[in-house]
Order: C-alpha cells, then structure tokens, then sequence
C-alpha cells in the first residue's frame, strides 16, 4: 500500500514538473518574442516624428515607416528620401545600412544633398550644362564644377513629393516638375513607389509621362554600409558587378564616349574584389574620381527576369546585398568626396570612404553621347523601370 501511494506520488511530481517546465519554456520563448518586437520597435526611437514635421517650399514635410516582419525602412517626403533601412546581420542584430539625417533640417542644411534621395529629371553628369534634343539646345543650371549633376540645383532631391503610405510594406511617392524647371523641357508626372518584398528586398519603381520630347533618367542615392551607418571605412566590402565594360570619363567625370573592357583594370569586379584592393592604385581613372565614381555597362547577367548588377557583402555584418534592375548601367561611387562635415543621425561624422552608392540608371551625360542607350521620353510613352536591392546573410 505505502509502495502504491509512493509510486502515485512520483507521478504526480513529474507530471508537475513537466507541466512547470514546459511552462518555463513558454514564458522563456515569449520573452524572446517580446525582445525581438522590442528590439525592432526600439528602431522607431532612434528617429522622432517631430523632427520631420515641417513645411518646406510651403509643402508639408513627415516622416514615414514601411517594413514587413525582417526589414523596417523610414522615408521622408522632402527629397523622396530613404532615411534609414534596418536589416537583420548574422547575429540576428537589426543593423541600419542606409546612411541618413535624425532631421528634415539635418537634410535641408547637409553641405552633400543627395543622402537618400529620389535623383531626377536626369542622374548623374551633363557636360557643361548643355544638351540638343530635337534640334534645340537647352541650359540646365551648372553645379559640379563646369558641369551638372543630378538635375541641377534644384533637383528632386530638394523638392517635397506628394505621399501615401499605400500599405504596411509600400510608400508611393509622386511629384509633378513644370515645364523648363532647371531648363529641361516638358511638364513631367513621376511616381516612385518604394515597398518592401516578401523576400526582404527593398523594390523601387520609377514611372514618368510627360506632355513635351524630354529627358529622364531616375535613380536613388542611397549611402549605404552594409556594417551599419557610422561603423568605419567601407573598403573591406566584397563587391561583384556584372559588368564586362564601363565608361572612362575625363578629369571632369564626364565620359569620353568610349566604352571600354574592365579586364586588366581596377574596374574589373566580375569575380569579388575589396573595395579596397586596388582603389589606390596608379591609374588616372581612379585620380580623376579619386576612386570609383564611374558607371558600368552591366553585360546583361540576368537573375529574376531583371539585369544583375552586383553583389555586395558587408565584412563584419555578413550582410548580402543583391542588386537587379531593367536599368542597363550601374554608377558606382566609393564615398571618395565626403568631408566630414555632416553628422548622421547615428552621432558620427560622414567620414572619407565610409558609405558607397550603387545607382542603377543609363549612362552619364547620355544626351551628348549618340552611342550611349537614349533616354528621351516623348508624349504618349511612358518612362517604366524597375530597381531591387535584396538582403540576406552569409550562411557561415
């Protein structure tokens, strides 16, 4: 009898501790759960919406959030603006990639005025300031050096968009540029939607109609460092480009007009390269860009449907990121022209070489240059591209 009421007892204290430590492994499961939501909440603190709401040009500025459960981006409407792009590294730790202002004004008042930014009516260079279309010549204001860059000073950058946050994972940007703002011709409707994909990759699509022949070549200037915004130099990256040629350009960074092999060069990314490895090497290439500031030919590698473009690969974060496009060239730019004179919404200073910029678009000063693909956009077309940048980790 004793024996029965001990062994009926054994039951019941395992039964119980079962139940408590199941229980315990609940509880401990939940917590985790509910660090992981703090964490990624905590994102949010990083950046105040007050910081954001202000009227420029007598236009409303705000700060906007998309994500879905492995990504969380934040927008401003004042320059159709990535601000920042949390990702998750190796260890599971959400990083910022996208170098950004903790302010509206922080971007207002930065001495480089492109972080983040949607670029138009056209990206990149335009020798002297000057392009014929259809016979006539046009002047667009000069802002680099002997040359315009970005749409001139005026540019989307520093315009307010019109914005919808049209869901949790997708922003819709729309801006409406008159005709002859900074001398291009045409009123030009454009819509830049940013969403965030079910398989983590961050998709631009550029739309544009206009009522004159124009121009365009649509980009984004994101700085990014896939170690995190303020973690040091980039030049340990590990980059491919998908590019079997490029464009050399003149002291100006205005192409000559050539299209010439990467092979045999520092150009050459086909197989991953440092930043790093031979940015400092003798080349007058490199000391007109004082590193890479020049525009590849991407060869045609195609991954879903879309161009490859290139791969890139944080060296402490382990972050991938996997860029594709219907764009036929990529710019790529080693953050060779920053001073240290603006601060980032991390607390530290936009160093020499501490971001880099991957813009998919046609080629520089393509309006001068016969032989580069057109970008003339005429009424009744409509000017439709599209942009991934997809992230992951390494497996190791």
């Amino acid at each position: 009898m004793f024996n029965s009421i001990k062994h009926i007892s054994l039951i019941a204290i395992s039964i119980l501790c079962f139940a408590s430590c199941k229980k315990e492994k609940k509880e401990k499961a939940a917590t985790k759960d509910v660090v992981e939501v703090i964490k990624k909440d905590s994102i949010a603190s990083l950046l105040k919406t007050k910081n954001f709401d202000t009227i420029v040009n007598g236009k409303k500025v705000q700060l906007y959030w998309i994500q879905n459960s492995n990504i969380k981006a934040a927008f401003t409407n004042y320059g159709g603006r990535i601000v920042g792009l949390w990702v998750a590294d190796k260890k599971g730790k959400m990083i910022d990639v996208v170098a950004g202002m903790d302010s509206a004004k922080g971007f207002i008042n930065s001495t480089e005025p492109y972080f983040g930014a949607t670029i138009g009516r056209v990206g990149n260079r335009i020798a002297k300031g000057k392009f014929t279309l259809n016979g006539k010549e046009y002047s667009i204001p000069i802002n680099n050096g002997e040359n315009t860059l970005h749409g001139g000073k005026k540019g989307f950058q520093d315009v307010v968009w019109e914005a919808k946050k049209v869901n949790e994972h997708t922003i819709a940007l729309k801006y409406s540029a008159a005709d002859m703002e900074e001398g291009f011709p045409g009123n030009l409707d454009v819509t830049v939607t940013y969403s965030i994909t079910e398989d983590n990759a961050v998709k631009i699509e550029y739309k544009a109609t206009t009522d004159k022949p124009t121009v365009v070549n649509l980009t984004n200037h994101a700085f990014f460092n896939l170690n995190g915004e303020g973690s040091g130099f980039i030049l340990n990256h590990k980059v491919q480009i998908y590019a079997d040629k490029y464009t050399p350009v003149d002291a100006g960074l205005i192409p000559t007009g050539t299209i010439e092999d990467v092979e045999g060069t520092p150009f050459d990314f086909r197989t991953p390269h440092t930043i790093g490895e031979r940015i400092e090497e003798t080349n007058k290439q490199l000391t007109f860009g004082k590193g890479y500031d020049h525009n590849f030919v991407l060869n045609g590698s195609k991954k879903n449907g879309l161009n490859h473009v290139a791969t890139i690969v944080g060296d402490k974060s382990g972050i991938i990121m996997d860029v594709t496009s219907e764009e036929p060239g990529v710019q790529f730019y080693s953050g060779n022209f920053m001073q240290s004179k603006n601060t980032f919404k991390s607390g530290v200073k936009d160093d020499f070489r501490t971001t880099f910029a991957l813009e998919t678009q046609h080629f520089p000063d393509t309006p001068n240059q016969p032989n580069f693909p057109s970008i003339t956009l005429n009424p009744g077309e409509e000017y439709h591209t599209v942009s991934l940048y997809k992230f992951s980790v390494e497996n190791n």
